[in-house]
């Protein structure tokens, strides 16, 4: 009996000294603590563990919300008519005018290809679109064409407004007979009234054919030619002893005849 006494006496004495170094070895693993000063001034700062608590993480998930591009609408368009008037044929030294006009269409007809008062009148018709309220539109000419004097010869603009037409105008002198082509040019500008940002689009490019004869009403062709034959005969009438040699065939002539 005393036996046993003993023997449960010494595991319980093993049992503390085994539960003693554990708890030792778990503290001393264990991170340290951050510590908070506490305490007034000139008092010895005490420090105390500050709490820590587990991030929980959120059982509804955040989803992402993206809005629709802005598809912006299509602007409703202006039927508008183009004519261009012209002169198809000219005399050198004269002066006339080329005139593009750019006027709302209200029946929707294409003017024809017409003669009318010795010009040329060509129309079609263009759609523009009607964003006036948006941007300023602004119309813009040129006219290319090599070897004639035109004014203006840079490219100018006219302001578009709703409704109104506009019409551009040139002067053109030819200085030599010959067939003259050219190119008119029309472009339309835009500028965002609020950004100010521009862009341009070419509307329409019309040839230009135009003929330009001499003093005379004679062609191009046709003027060289007499010219040649001209400096043909001014040379034979200017050559030498021509008189004496038309005297004496005349007066052989007369000789036989008598």
């Amino acid at each position: 009996m005393i036996f046993a006494i003993v023997i449960g006496v010494i595991i319980l004495c093993v049992y503390a000294v085994v539960y003693v170094l554990f708890s030792r070895q778990s503290a001393a693993s264990a991170p340290p603590v951050p510590a908070v000063p506490v305490g007034g001034a000139g008092e010895p700062e005490a420090t105390q563990p500050v709490p820590t608590f587990p991030v929980v993480p959120s059982a509804t998930p955040v989803l992402a919300v993206y809005a629709p591009a802005f598809t912006p609408l299509p602007a409703i368009k202006e039927s508008r008519r183009l004519t261009l008037e012209f002169p198809p044929r000219m005399r050198v030294g004269d002066s006339d005018i080329v005139r593009l006009t750019l006027e709302v269409d209200t029946l929707g007809n294409i003017t024809p290809t017409a003669q009318f008062e010795g010009k040329v009148v060509t129309g079609q018709v263009i759609e523009i679109p009607n964003v006036y309220d948006s941007h300023h539109v602004i119309a813009e000419a040129r006219f290319d064409v090599a070897g004639m004097l035109v004014a203006p010869s840079d490219l100018f603009s006219q302001t578009l407004s709703p409704g109104q037409s506009v019409t551009f105008l040139w002067s053109i002198r030819p200085s030599d007979p010959g067939i003259y082509r050219g190119t008119i040019w029309l472009y339309l500008q835009f500028v965002d009234k609020l950004s100010g940002e521009e862009s341009r689009k070419t509307v329409s490019a019309q040839i230009v054919e135009i003929e330009v004869v001499n003093l005379f009403g004679l062609s191009a062709n046709i003027a060289r030619s007499v010219g040649v034959v001209g400096s043909i005969v001014g040379t034979v009438i200017g050559f030498p002893f021509l008189e004496d040699i038309v005297k004496f065939l005349f007066g052989r002539r007369l000789k036989r005849g008598n």
